[in-house]
């Protein structure tokens, strides 16, 4: 999944964050809505 297919989804479930593999990477992110209103993405080095 993209990155903005995970924002998308996130906003349509009214969630603050998004778990997701990431089609780029084929790793897992995090995809979260900051207090600013911009998003953030976690991209986690194993």
């Amino acid at each position: 999944m993209s990155v903005e297919e995970a924002a998308m989804q996130m906003d349509l479930l009214g969630h603050n964050f998004f778990v997701f593999a990431n089609d780029n990477t084929n790793k897992v992110n995090v995809l979260y809505k900051r207090k600013d209103g911009n998003f953030g993405l976690i991209e986690p080095e194993f």
